[in-house]
């Protein structure tokens, strides 16, 4: 079905063809149209338009009144102030743009225009390392970037850019070697056995090659062995990952998270690539040599003593940084996934590293007017005393950890709700909240913004929380049930009360927002979309009996109003990775 129209752009056109019938001099102008305290909408363009024509703008907005049609949509519109035009619109029209939007899978949703090949980076832990509180917002933004775009008809493609390759590997693999029977295990271990595996693996491979000169001289010859592709060197290091991706995958199934094999393509994915980046480098004169390092140099770019510094792209010993990696993605992504955007959803601190990989991708052409690169750079996770997440011992907190936490506390709440939910349900019921509540606190911040970590108060039943839109949800799946014969019916020939239209009004701009998100890489805008329609919801089921309205009509009207907001948040809380659970 094709997208609905929302009360907004069709305003917005009729009040364009008006201003452009009273002034045709003028072109085609924006009205700026926008929600108002005032009424329902309100039209500011005539200022601008008035003042660029040195004309009244009053005169301008009552010209534009005369030529707008009123009755089906408009219900009324009148010249405020200086020229304002305050705009209600009829309360048939909402009902009926509603009932549109109700007859479509899509809820109305429109399919962007320019849709493309987006390449999004996300979700990138290393091997042989255990998932801390710094690994969430990654995971958490991405999955929800991936949903958001995929929705509006982008193709989207993952990559998981896991650290797993390095001078570290030489340490782990030469210490599996003296001790082959580390990383042993029955079959099908869990993501936790495997973690705890590597834990005490690479604590002890760290002790020794501390500890132990020859050993650590034993572990750098192992690093040149795999950089050279010795197969037994290899098979080894190749443990190490498959081991890792139990316990990755395991911490991403309990954030209730798809990762596929094929989208996980780590650092070593590109060591093919990096001699050939290195001369394309080089030979277009993008990079130069400097102290027998490849660098890359940019005139604002500049240390503390006001020298330029540069990005090393290949180390004076022949090493390569994480330039080269990154560079050499670049060009994989570009060239061979045909990308029109690479997302990078990585942390804030990496910014300046970006920015050059960047910049040296433009110079030498890999990006240009039709391929692009976006860094959805995020903040920090902090804790209650608004200091990086730590525990008591000053250590980074682990992942999992969090995870079950949440997981708990959000059980106290549904058991402490629940009426007739078997032990399994609220088992069920308690991770999908938890981890919802986790979610929510993650994306109803904008992703650049630092955020306290409060278990307390995420999983609170009052506030701007995932678990008050599950129970604004539950509730309503409540009253459908209870309606017995009665259905959701849209009614435009009924009159709407002030809670109604409020309702009414806002889910008519789910389309636009998710659009918006899309657009903007930006979730917390469809997060604080699904706040604010459950605080209208509540406000309407407060105000507005549903079952025992006055007449079947009413009756019928009003579940339509609940149906919708049902289908609504559950679409919206779907893009954002949460799940709505029927009974609370």
């Amino acid at each position: 079905m094709a997208s609905v129209p929302s009360l907004a752009s069709t305003l917005h056109q009729r009040i364009t063809d008006a201003l452009s019938a009273a002034l045709p001099e003028a072109g085609v102008v924006d009205p700026l149209l926008r929600r108002s305290d005032r009424a329902d909408f309100q039209a500011n363009g005539m200022l601008a338009l008035a003042k660029k024509l040195k004309g009244n703008p009053r005169e301008l907005a009552t010209k534009v009144v005369e030529g707008l049609p009123t009755g089906d949509v408009i219900q009324d519109v009148e010249v405020s102030g200086p020229g304002f035009l305050n705009i209600t619109v009829a309360d048939a029209a909402i009902t009926r743009t509603l009932a549109a939007r109700a007859a479509d899978d899509r809820l109305g949703v429109p399919f962007a225009k320019a849709a493309g090949t987006t390449v999004i980076d996300w979700a990138q832990p290393n091997v042989a390392k255990e998932m801390h509180v710094g690994h969430l917002r990654s995971a958490v933004i991405g999955d929800a970037t991936v949903k958001i775009l995929e929705f509006t008809g982008e193709k989207v493609i993952s990559r998981h850019h896991i650290g797993d390759w390095g001078t570290q590997f030489g340490m782990l693999i030469q210490y599996l070697i003296e001790h082959p029977h580390e990383l042993d295990h029955k079959d099908g271990a869990s993501g936790e056995e495997a973690m705890s595996n590597l834990n005490r693996l690479y604590k002890a491979a760290r002790a020794l090659f501390d500890a132990d000169a020859e050993f650590k001289e034993r572990a750098r010859r192992r690093v040149v062995d795999l950089q050279a592709g010795d197969e037994e060197t290899l098979a080894l290091w190749q443990r190490f990952v498959d081991e890792s991706k139990i316990y990755f995958y395991s911490v991403f199934d309990k954030l209730d998270m798809e990762i596929h094999d094929e989208n996980v393509v780590g650092e070593s994915g590109y060591n093919d690539m990096l001699a050939e980046t290195c001369r394309l480098l080089e030979e277009s004169g993008v990079a130069v040599r400097s102290e027998g390092a490849l660098c890359v140099f940019f005139e604002d770019v500049k240390g503390p003593d006001g020298n330029p510094v540069p990005l090393i792209v290949q180390k004076s010993d022949g090493g390569y940084g994480y330039a080269a990696t990154d560079l050499s993605a670049i060009r994989d992504r570009v060239q061979n996934l045909k990308a029109n955007t690479l997302l990078y959803v990585v942390d804030a601190r990496q910014a300046l590293h970006f920015k050059m990989v960047f910049e040296t991708a433009r110079r030498i052409g890999w990006l240009n007017e039709d391929v692009h690169a976006v860094q959805l750079a995020f903040g920090t996770v902090l804790g209650k005393d608004g200091k990086p997440f730590k525990t008591r011992e000053g250590e980074t907190v682990r992942l999992v950890d969090l995870l079950d936490e949440a997981i708990d506390r959000a059980g106290a709440v549904v058991r402490e709700k629940a009426r007739d939910l078997t032990e399994e349900e609220i088992a069920e019921r308690a991770a999908q909240v938890g981890i919802g509540a986790v979610k929510y606190a993650d994306l109803s911040t904008s992703a650049a913004r630092d955020y306290k970590f409060d278990l307390d108060q995420m999983v609170s039943l009052n506030g701007d929380t995932s678990v008050y839109l599950q129970y604004a949800f539950a509730r309503i799946q409540s009253i459908l049930r209870k309606a017995g014969e009665a259905g959701p019916v849209a009614h435009p020939e009924l009159p709407l009360t002030p809670a109604e239209r409020a309702l009414g009004l806002h889910l008519d701009q789910f389309g636009a927002t998710v659009a918006e998100a899309a657009e903007e890489y930006a979730p917390h805008k469809l997060a604080g979309y699904l706040y604010q329609l459950a605080s209208l919801y509540t406000t309407f089921y407060d105000q507005c009996p549903v079952l025992k309205a006055e007449s079947p009509e009413l009756v019928e009207n009003r579940l339509f109003l609940c149906d919708l907001t049902a289908r609504t948040l559950h679409q919206g809380m779907a893009l954002l990775g949460i799940r709505t659970p029927e009974r609370l």
